[in-house]
């Protein structure tokens, strides 16, 4: 007799089909193998009603820009029917293979796909039926939390960008924790994506934790949400991330080097 796991893992795989996290990938892997930037690494396992799934993670590398690199995470598909973000970082990624000066004194860790389970199966839930973002701060068992949580915590990181795509807003839309990061940071990306799409309402300010780090780390990473609409042109939608996650990694490394000079 079969076991509702097993059952389970059926019923998922039925639904995965057409729908490949490999192959939503491929042209990132192909670009990571001729790269001596990028580096790809699929060795982050998790495990789902006996299914063994990954965590595709990427790290760009820029040329040394100081003593110590800037650690930023730029998350996507963390709603399973989000792959704008991951096909928006494909193209981000190229640009900078093309011009890695753009990503001086970074050290850039791509998660392209969070929700692996919930891309295949085209909804915006993980594999326990919730979302990756639910309670995650607050010890969540669902396996991409913990898996997302540990790599954050090893990384340190600086600061952290999530990448979503929503059917709710009528433009380009941006949104941080912080009126400082939200001048400096937000406001400039905002800008620049709005040669490609029109904005929406200007700026929310996210005053709760999002994923760069867990509560009552100090000092803050900067966390910032940046959003299409789900129904933009395709490559007008790509270009405005594009353009505004250069716009971040320029600012930000203004903002650093006016701070260690005060």
């Amino acid at each position: 007799m079969k076991t509702i796991a097993s059952k389970t893992a059926e019923y998922r795989a039925s639904k995965s089909k057409g729908r490949s996290v490999a192959e939503l990938l491929a042209p990132l892997d192909q670009l990571a193998a001729n790269s001596t930037n990028l580096i790809a690494n699929h060795k982050a396992n998790f495990e789902v009603d006996g299914q063994t799934y990954c965590l595709p993670r990427y790290l760009f590398i820029g040329p040394r820009g100081g003593d110590e690199p800037i650690r930023v995470g730029i998350f996507a598909t963390l709603n399973g029917n989000e792959p704008e973000g991951a096909h928006a970082l494909t193209r981000f990624l190229r640009v900078l293979e093309a011009n890695a000066e753009a990503a001086t004194g970074y050290c850039l860790f791509i998660y392209p796909v969070c929700n692996p389970i919930g891309f295949e199966e085209g909804t915006s839930e993980a594999g326990r039926g919730r979302e990756v973002t639910a309670d995650f701060w607050d010890e969540s068992d669902q396996p991409e939390a913990k898996l997302l949580r540990a790599e954050i915590l090893f990384h340190s990181l600086n600061g952290g960008i999530v990448l979503r795509a929503s059917s709710g807003i009528g433009g380009f839309h941006g949104i941080a924790r912080g009126a400082i990061m939200t001048r400096h940071l937000v406001e400039p990306a905002l800008e620049a994506a709005e040669q490609f799409l029109p904005l929406h309402n200007g700026v929310e300010r996210q005053e709760g934790s999002l994923l760069s780090a867990p509560p009552g780390v100090r000092p803050r990473p900067f966390e910032i949400v940046l959003q299409s609409p789900k129904d933009a042109p395709t490559f007008l939608g790509e270009c405005a991330f594009v353009t505004a996650l250069h716009a971040i990694l320029v600012e930000y490394r203004k903002f650093i080097a006016y701070a260690r000079n005060i």
